[in-house]
């Protein structure tokens, strides 16, 4: 097999998986070394950085993923915002920020920073695979341990927890949503959103 062969049939894999793949995947599935791959992926990325097309490849999550050119995002979230897509609220954005930078960490400790219970955009972001249970602190009570995802970092395009945005670049991620669902969440709180001081303990 050719570069040439390779590279198209990695921007194929690439572009129908919608998530990062890995070298040891590529390399099953081509059956191409993993030095070849990462060669050959190393010229992908440039030549698309060359071009500067709507489309780029980029390392994130541990793997390679085709993703959308930044300098499209406009009109991306324009998109985005016409299909009324599902989206972080402030409080889920503000306790992710807390766990990506304070984790491992237990629930009291995140409540204890927000100052309000968290039970339900703990369960929010679990259910979006955003955070994961880690384990149970050894501490009485054994509460259980928050930490974030491969999915967090695909999310917010991170290649590792090193490249963590700021909190203020957590909320532009989600500056942009339709009228209708601003409008639902001024009529609807998000629940379980009472003072942590009458929050049942984990």
């Amino acid at each position: 097999m050719d570069d040439k062969e390779a590279k198209s049939i990695l921007e194929a894999l690439l572009f129908i998986s919608g998530e990062p793949l890995t070298i040891e995947i590529l390399k099953n599935i081509l059956e191409i070394n993993s030095d070849e791959i990462k060669r050959i992926i190393s010229e992908l990325i440039n030549e698309y950085q060359l071009k500067n097309p709507g489309l780029l490849i980029t390392e994130v999550g541990g793997g390679v993923q085709m993703v959308t050119n930044p300098a499209c995002a406009p009109w991306v979230k324009k998109l985005l915002a016409t299909a009324l897509p599902a989206r972080l609220s402030q409080q889920s954005l503000e306790t992710m920020a807390i766990v990506a930078y304070k984790q491992p960490i237990i629930k009291a400790e995140i409540e204890a920073l927000r100052g309000v219970n968290s039970d339900g955009v703990l369960k929010t972001l679990l259910e979006r695979r955003l955070i994961k249970i880690l384990g149970r602190k050894e501490v009485p009570g054994r509460p259980l341990i928050y930490g974030t995802t491969k999915e967090f970092l695909q999310y917010f395009g991170l290649k590792g927890l090193t490249e963590l945005p700021t909190l203020k670049e957590f909320q532009e991620v989600e500056s942009i949503e339709p009228p209708q669902v601003a409008e639902q969440r001024e009529e609807i709180p998000e629940q379980n959103e009472n003072p942590a001081a009458h929050a049942p303990q984990e």
